[in-house]
């Protein structure tokens, strides 16, 4: 068994297709039918089943599968940790967020005291991290919603309030606080489905006896604080993101019921190899959310 057939077989059952597997390998596809064929051979068990000309990873294909994605998750994690050690103080730390606003002032602390740090940081959907996390494709995430799953740590790290917001000459706009079915017939500017904090606002609204009505998704909480100020909406704001932003509202709504709250939490996977600087990174980020919190 030859780790060549190996990365063969991975693809061919990733894309359950011969041909395709073929041409993404730029191999001949007889070539790569009799490389899968030996590798069954040696395992004395077929690990597809086929019809006419398509192909599904069988029951034995999933197994052997999954074990083959650790081998080469130990090797790609084996070269990065040599890469680290060889090249001392040339660290980079993979990010994703579904939190942008605590960025800049985290990460510009956190290069204060770290400078030689790189960060890559890209803005995730909660479904897209977790997967990310498993495939140990990135040191971490920050997230608004648990991520679980294998060899996957979530350790939350602040509990707080989210409000609404609405324009400024709107009927609720001097009110302190209200009940969230206030606003059911009211249109809501918000974050993209997918995202944790969307999840969580549509489930607030569940709870208050409503669907919101959604007048505009995107991904920029910018963005939607600027809709909401020129009045195509409300929109749900975190306390995070009203303490780091400047405020052309009256003022943020707090609401009665139901109690509308979120957990900020670090994930990241037992699985990748953390670099000392990663490590010095998740300590620094444990303490930093210890401090706004208090």
């Amino acid at each position: 068994m030859e780790f060549l057939q190996l990365k063969y077989f991975q693809t061919v059952a990733r894309l359950e297709h011969m041909t395709k597997a073929a041409e993404e390998l730029q191999i001949a596809q007889p070539s790569l039918s009799k490389t899968i064929a030996r590798l069954e051979e040696d395992l004395g068990v077929p690990l597809f089943d086929r019809k006419n000309r398509q192909l599904r990873l069988n029951e034995y294909g999933k197994m052997f599968l999954e074990r083959v994605n650790r081998i080469f998750l130990e090797l790609n994690e084996g070269k990065r940790e040599i890469a680290e050690k060889a090249h001392q103080g040339k660290t980079q730390i993979t990010l994703a967020v579904s939190i942008p606003r605590v960025l800049p002032e985290l990460i510009s602390s956190f290069l204060k005291h770290y400078p030689e740090v790189k960060f890559q940081q890209v803005l995730e959907s909660t479904s897209s991290m977790k997967s990310q996390l498993e495939k140990a494709e990135i040191d971490f995430c920050i997230s608004s919603v648990p991520i679980e799953g294998t060899d996957i740590v979530w350790e939350p790290l602040m509990t707080e309030e989210v409000y609404l917001i609405v324009p400024p000459e709107h009927r609720l706009a001097r009110k302190e606080k209200i009940f969230l079915h206030e606003v059911k017939n009211e249109p809501f500017i918000s974050m993209n489905t997918g995202y944790g904090f969307r999840n969580l606002t549509d489930e607030f609204c569940l709870q208050a006896g409503f669907v919101p009505t959604i007048a505009f998704e995107g991904d920029e909480p910018g963005v939607i604080g600027d809709l909401v100020k020129q009045g195509l909406g409300i929109a749900f704001i975190p306390e995070i993101s009203w303490n780091h932003g400047t405020n052309p509202f009256p003022n943020k709504l707090r609401i009665i019921e139901p109690k509308c709250r979120r957990t900020i939490g670090l994930g990241w996977s037992k699985r990748r190899y953390l670099s000392d600087a990663g490590q010095q990174f998740r300590q620094y980020v444990i303490e930093y959310f210890s401090k706004i919190s208090s």
